[in-house]
């Protein structure tokens, strides 16, 4: 998986079978704004493993919301999960989930 962010999101991979409270692989982001001061970008790649879980989030969502989710749960759940306890409650917040199935 090759990622680039700019502004204010963040991002984890969350590895399958990972230990309990595991808190994932950050995914590094660039401050800036698109379309005004875009900095320049650096892509990171990381490798993806079926089971791997992909989770994003806004600058609504406070820090630390990768901590001790539970990778089996579905994704709907870890994203209700992620904002019911970490959304700051004084700005828009979105969460995305993704898990990768493997090749098909």
């Amino acid at each position: 998986m090759t990622w680039a962010g700019v502004g204010n999101v963040a991002g984890a991979l969350l590895r399958a079978g990972a230990a309990p409270g595991f808190a994932g692989e950050a995914l590094l982001a660039r401050g800036g704004v698109v379309g005004y001061r875009l900095p320049p970008l650096r892509a990171g790649t990381l490798r993806v493993a079926p089971g791997d879980v992909l989770v994003l989030a806004t600058d609504g969502i406070r820090s630390g919301f990768t901590e001790g989710l539970w990778t089996a749960a579905r994704a709907q759940e870890i994203a209700e999960t992620v904002l019911a306890g970490f959304a700051s409650g004084s700005d828009d917040a979105h969460v995305l989930v993704a898990r990768y199935l493997g090749e098909a």
